[in-house]
C-alpha cells in the first residue's frame, strides 16, 4: 500500500515550512510513530536545527562531481530503514547529475510507494503551471520547478502562511538569510508586492486543492457542466508556446478536463538547433503536466485543427497572440477570423504575449 503524503507549501522562503515539517515530526514520535529525517535543509537557522533534535536522521548519500562532494538524501536508505513517517524538505529541489532520479520529488514517490507515510515542503513559485504567473509577477524565472500532478496526488496540501509584513520583519531579524543576503533579499524577490502576489498564488492554489477534493472546479461557472470537455492547445517551436500550454493546462484543471497539445509541421520543414531545443522543451514540459503532446504534418492550421478538435472531441482551443504577416491576411484571412468561422461551437481563448503588452505602454 502506497504511503500517505503531506506537502506543506508556502509562499515564499521563510515562512516556516521547515520548522512546521518538524513540528509535526516530533509530535508524531511522542504519539509512538517511528519518524526519520530523510532530508533537512535547516539553512543555518538555530530553531530549526534545534527542532531536528532527537529525531532520527537517515545519512546523506554522497555524489562526486567533478571536484565537487555533493549530499543528497539517500533513497535506498530510507526505504531500508522502513520507517512509519519519513520527513523530506524541499520537494523541488534538483538532484546531482548522476543521480538515480533527477528531481526529489521522484525520489519522494519511490519512498511513498515503499508504503512510508511523507510530509515534505515546496514554496508556491516552483509549481510548473505557474511558471510564466510568477516571472511575470516578480521578473524572477525560476529554474526548479515541480508537476502540479504532486499536489493533485497528496493526501493533503497545507498552507503554511504568515503576512508579507512579518515575513519582511524575519528577514530584518536575520532569521532567513545573513545580514547582506537579506538586504539584499528585502530589495529583490521579498518586495511587499512580490510576496503578496506570491501570497495570493498560495492560497488560491490550496483553495482550488480544497475544491477539487470536494468534487468541485473553483472559480469557474462552468464547472458544474464541465462534462466531456476538452481542451487543445496550439503550440509551435517558440518560447512562448510554453505561456501557452501552461495557460491550456491550468484552465484544463478548473474545467475538469482533458487537454492535448498540437504542433502542425509544414512538409518538408526541417528544424534548425534553436526550433529543436523549442520543441524538446515543449515535449518535456507536456509530460512533465500530463498534457497528450501531438505532432501532425499539414500546410494548412485550420483544417488541421478542424480535423483534430473533432477526433479528439475538443470543446477549447488556446492558441497565442498570432504572428501574421500582412499579405497571408490579405490572401487568405487572418488566422483567428478563419479559426472562428470554421470551427463553429468551440470556444477559442488566445493568449497574450506579454512582451506586445509591454511595447503598447507609454
Amino acid at each position: 500500500m502506497r504511503g500517505r503524503y503531506r506537502i506543506l507549501l508556502g509562499m515564499a522562503a521563510g515562512v516556516g515550512k521547515t520548522y512546521r515539517m518538524l513540528q509535526e515530526g516530533r509530535q508524531a514520535q511522542n504519539e509512538g510513530r517511528d519518524v526519520v529525517i530523510g532530508y533537512l535543509e535547516p539553512h543555518d537557522r538555530p530553531e530549526t536545527a534545534a527542532l531536528a533534535e532527537g529525531l532520527e536522521v537517515v545519512p546523506r548519500l554522497h555524489v562526486e562531481h567533478g571536484s565537487l562532494t555533493l549530499e543528497e538524501m539517500d533513497v535506498d536508505a530510507v526505504v531500508r530503514r522502513t520507517p512509519e513517517l519519513a520527513l523530506v524538505d524541499e520537494l523541488a529541489h534538483t538532484n546531482a547529475p548522476g543521480s538515480r532520479n533527477e528531481k526529489r520529488y521522484e525520489d519522494i514517490d519511490e519512498i511513498l510507494d515503499a508504503g512510508i507515510d511523507v510530509i515534505s515542503t515546496v514554496n508556491v513559485q516552483h509549481l510548473e503551471s505557474l511558471n510564466d504567473a510568477v516571472f511575470e509577477l516578480t521578473g524572477v524565472r525560476v529554474r526548479e520547478t515541480f508537476p502540479d500532478r504532486m499536489l493533485d496526488e497528496a493526501d493533503e496540501v497545507i498552507l503554511v502562511d504568515i503576512s508579507p509584513e512579518s515575513l519582511q520583519d524575519r528577514l530584518r531579524a536575520g532569521k532567513v538569510y545573513p545580514g547582506g543576503q537579506a538586504e539584499r533579499a528585502l530589495l529583490n524577490f521579498f518586495r511587499t508586492e512580490n510576496l503578496s502576489a506570491l501570497r495570493e498564488l498560495a492560497l488560491r492554489e490550496v483553495a482550488e486543492d480544497v475544491e477539487a477534493r470536494r468534487g468541485t472546479a473553483v472559480l469557474d461557472p462552468l464547472s458544474k457542466r464541465a462534462v466531456g470537455e476538452r481542451v487543445l492547445a496550439l503550440v509551435e517551436p517558440q518560447p512562448r508556446s510554453q505561456r501557452v500550454l501552461r495557460r491550456a493546462w491550468r484552465s484544463a484543471q478548473r474545467l475538469g478536463a482533458e487537454i492535448d497539445a498540437l504542433w502542425m509541421r509544414r512538409p518538408g520543414h526541417r528544424l534548425n538547433a534553436e526550433e529543436a531545443s523549442q520543441l524538446a522543451a515543449l515535449r518535456r514540459l507536456a509530460s512533465i503536466l500530463g498534457v497528450h503532446f501531438l505532432e501532425e504534418e499539414g500546410d494548412d492550421l485550420v483544417a488541421t485543427v478542424r480535423r483534430i478538435a473533432s477526433e479528439r472531441g475538443s470543446t477549447y482551443i488556446f492558441v497565442g497572440t498570432p504572428d501574421e504577416r500582412r499579405w497571408v491576411e490579405v490572401t487568405r484571412g487572418s488566422l483567428l477570423s478563419r479559426m472562428v468561422r470554421e470551427l463553429p461551437g468551440i470556444d477559442i481563448r488566445v493568449v497574450a504575449h506579454r512582451a506586445l503588452r509591454d511595447d503598447l505602454r507609454p
